[in-house]
């Protein structure tokens, strides 16, 4: 059984007489990856904000690893590595003369450390050039070396993929499956690109206006959406534009339709019953930004 690492219960913070949070609750346990995602102003950064500390909480608690975020702050802060945006460094100094200067922050980290982060994040070849001379994306891959200088078992991410580049956004995800895997830390990350989210979280939570909506696996979170979109070749699509109205046309011999799994072979016996032959049918994958809109009725992310 896996530990669980991050515990949010019943969070709930008000600024003068507006609820930003509303009984705010969910988990992360050890080697997970969770997105964390909602449309701006649902309550996402002061979240963040109530697991860190920075703010007081109202009611609700956050335990981290066990130990009360309110009640033993040093204790249940200590293995927790973070980035907000763009992680802060000297551009004048060397790659490795920032990860010296940060090692310096912590009592009790072997030096040794130093170089197995600079392995992890793959800055070998160019950790001794000046941080000036790094693209966004090392800067990136440098800000979570120093986040995990200590060995913590939490990372938290803010938006951690702004102004990469396709390149840069491949590599911070091969970097955080690999983090995942082989230190078993509990990654959560707060972003609007739900794409790239999709290619390496295994689990999503989502807020709308303060509360959360859904707490799943993203695959359950798929397979839970009532309507999904299939397609259908077949032969007679002039007979099948009479018979059907709410039809996507893909080509001279396919279109998609939208119809929750349950009514597929009725539509099917319809089909059939008018002698239009069906050659192929298969449900599209619905993707992460799909299943938010739906689950949030079109509430999109700005």
């Amino acid at each position: 059984m896996k530990k669980k690492i991050l515990e949010c219960t019943n969070l709930c913070k008000k600024f003068g007489k507006k609820e930003i949070l509303k009984n705010v609750t969910f988990d992360l346990e050890e080697g997970d990856i969770l997105g964390f995602i909602g449309p701006n102003g649902a309550g996402k950064t002061t979240t963040i904000k109530l697991i860190l500390g920075l703010q007081g909480i109202d009611s609700g608690r956050v335990l981290i690893n066990g130990h009360d975020v309110q009640k033993d702050f040093v204790k249940a802060i200590e293995k927790v590595g973070t980035i907000v945006e763009n992680p802060d460094m000297y551009m004048y100094l060397t790659g490795r003369q920032n990860l010296l200067l940060n090692f310096r922050l912590y009592k009790n980290v072997d030096k040794k450390r130093i170089d197995e982060v600079i392995k992890l994040v793959g800055l070998g070849n160019r950790i001794d050039d000046k941080v000036s001379k790094y693209s966004l994306g090392m800067r990136q891959r440098l800000g979570i070396a120093q986040a995990i200088l200590h060995r913590p078992n939490l990372l938290i991410l803010d938006e951690p993929t702004n102004g990469l580049d396709p390149e840069g956004i491949y590599e911070l995800r091969k970097l955080l499956k690999k983090l995942a895997r082989e230190e078993n830390i509990a990654v959560f990350i707060s972003s609007h690109n739900l794409s790239e989210l999709e290619s390496f979280c295994n689990k999503v939570c989502i807020i709308q206006n303060g509360e959360v909506i859904e707490e799943s696996t993203i695959k359950k979170l798929k397979e839970n959406i009532a309507e999904s979109t299939y397609l259908f070749r077949v032969k007679g699509m002039e007979k099948v534009k009479t018979l059907l109205d709410d039809i996507k046309v893909v080509d001279e011999e396919s279109f998609e339709i939208k119809i929750n799994k349950d009514n597929i072979p009725k539509l099917i016996k319809k089909l059939v019953n008018k002698d239009i032959e069906i050659f192929e049918v298969y449900e599209k994958e619905i993707s992460l930004e799909d299943a938010f809109i739906k689950k949030t009725g079109g509430n999109v992310i700005d």
